[in-house]
């Protein structure tokens, strides 16, 4: 079998190690448990853990050299090995790996294969962010371990923390009102409304607004086609979700549409003040419009919440639209992602109410009539 226990004397005593050989490197391991070997017993069971781990496929020498840890240099390598990720997922993978990850590992040294349910615990205890940004850090560390155990090193996957651990708050959204939105947009630069005034009616992201080009509007079906974005003030071509949406144009917009495409370039929004190519649109510069005029109307509102987030809650409250049906316009894959919108206001709910009662007496009267005409 491979490996051997070997002595060394030093002065009037010595310890014991193990040799081992990877190809024709020679390795003299002599610590088991951070302890030099000072009797063959020990050097033995060292020897063992080492015989197993290489029949378990699990073998690497940093675990018995010096090296504390080996989460380390694999998660750089893993970040690296990622060539589909987005420009923001990369980058916030990489904030997660530098600044909380990597200071971790290096205090608490464990290798690959050891990175366990108790580990983890460790790890998300100590991470200093609120629960979502502790959840974005551990969603990093298990993409990463899920490519180790495809890749072989690590032989299953271990079970992370529960979600409730990771002490995540039910979050309100903020919105204004159609009527403050409204005023909002108005008060922006006319020749800066456009784009706004159709992230106001289509329910899409601001840098899938800017990525717009002009044929992505297709006018024989009136409807727009969402298939790219920016992510980290990069274009590339696909969502999100990496899915293409098609969205009817908004006949409230129509009036804006014709007053498009002056510019000679590639992108549906422009403006003339741009310096970026193709005078398009730049995430900042429209955060700072919004900023501007939500403060003369008496508003701090966030761009995407005051846009997004308003105008899908306004499409259930105010305009009696459902849950299914936002879902059905925003294209969220997932029911509960529509959900918070319809967390509102007494108007929605009494009108829900209204509903019920109406439905009520139109059946009593339906009871009534069905009751006299037996008579």
């Amino acid at each position: 079998m491979k490996g051997s226990v070997g002595f060394r004397k030093v002065g009037n005593g010595g310890y014991y190690f193990v040799s081992w050989y990877i190809g024709k490197k020679q390795y003299k391991i002599s610590r088991y448990k951070g302890f030099l070997c000072p009797t063959p017993d020990m050097a033995n069971r060292l020897l063992s853990v080492m015989r197993s781990d290489e029949e378990n496929g699990i073998f690497r020498i940093e675990k018995f050299t010096n090296q504390s840890t080996d989460v380390i240099p694999f998660l750089w390598e893993w970040l690296e090995a990622q060539p589909y990720l987005s420009p923001a997922t990369k980058k916030d993978y990489h904030n997660s790996i530098k600044n909380h990850l990597e200071p971790w590992f290096r205090v608490n040294p464990v290798m690959l294969h050891e990175v366990q349910y108790n580990v983890l615990c460790r790890l998300l205890g100590a991470i200093q962010r609120e629960g979502k940004g502790k959840l974005n850090v551990m969603y990093c560390l298990h993409e990463a371990l899920v490519y180790a155990h495809k890749s072989g090193k690590i032989l299953s996957m271990p079970q992370f923390p529960e979600r409730r651990r990771y002490g995540i708050e039910p979050t309100k959204i903020d919105v204004v009102s159609e009527e403050t939105q409204i005023k909002i947009i108005q008060t922006i630069p006319v020749e800066h409304q456009p784009i706004f005034w159709w992230l106001k009616y289509h329910y899409r992201r601001p840098s899938e607004a800017m990525a717009l080009h002009k044929d992505d509007y297709d006018k024989r079906r009136d409807c727009f086609i969402i298939r790219r974005s920016f992510s980290n003030k990069e274009l590339v071509q696909h969502t999100k979700t990496h899915k293409i949406h098609e969205i009817p144009c908004h006949p409230d917009f129509k009036q804006w549409a014709g007053r498009l495409h002056l510019c000679v370039s590639p992108y549906y929004f422009t403006h003339s003040s741009s310096r970026m190519e193709g005078k398009r649109y730049q995430h900042d510069f429209l955060v700072d419009l919004w900023n501007k005029a939500a403060h003369s109307c008496g508003e701090t509102i966030r761009m995407y919440a005051g846009l997004k987030h308003s105008s899908c809650t306004a499409f259930i409250n105010e305009q009696g639209g459902s849950v299914d049906e936002l879902q059905m316009l925003t294209d969220h894959s997932r029911r509960d992602s529509v959900l918070k919108y319809a967390d509102v206001k007494l108007e929605a709910k009494r009108r829900i109410q209204g509903k019920v009662i109406a439905l009520r007496t139109q059946q009593e009267r339906k009871n009534m009539s069905a009751l006299k005409d037996e008579q």
